[in-house]
């Protein structure tokens, strides 16, 4: 038999791993608890064996938009949270915020840049948001 496929990176594994604990949480309980608050209607989003393979870091196929918002609510986290720790396991991205803590990015790859690319990156995003915020309201 081959052995078990896991995940590189564990972040959203571990958090909805150790928020279950916190909550008291059953995989089939939580699986209940997973409602898009978007679309109720629509039911659970993830089921039991899916969650548990998720906190066990075994490869599952990367969660929706819908599917972070509900295990968000399930968990009772604010659905950024959720997002953040999911960017970082299945899309390899890092959260890297600039000096004043007004900007943030996610850099892909960012174990390849120094310090001196990063702050490039910065000031790049500084950019982005003056040109933006110069424009009239509807300019999207």
């Amino acid at each position: 038999m081959a052995a078990e496929e896991t995940m590189e990176r564990t972040d959203l594994s571990d958090l909805v791993r150790t928020r279950m604990e916190e909550n008291g949480q059953s995989f089939r309980s939580l699986a209940a608890a997973c409602i898009d608050p978007k679309h109720p209607d629509r039911g659970p989003a993830w089921t039991r064996g899916t969650i548990e393979n998720l906190t066990k870091g075994r490869v599952i196929k990367a969660p929706t938009g819908g599917q972070l918002r509900a295990l968000a609510d399930g968990l009772k986290l604010p659905p950024t949270v959720v997002k953040r720790a999911a960017a970082a396991q299945f899309f390899d991205m890092t959260e890297h915020w600039n000096y004043d803590h007004d900007t943030r990015v996610l850099i892909a790859r960012i174990e390849e840049l120094d310090k001196q690319g990063i702050e490039e990156l910065d000031e790049l995003a500084q950019i982005v948001f003056r040109r933006r915020s110069r424009q009239s309201p509807g300019q999207d």
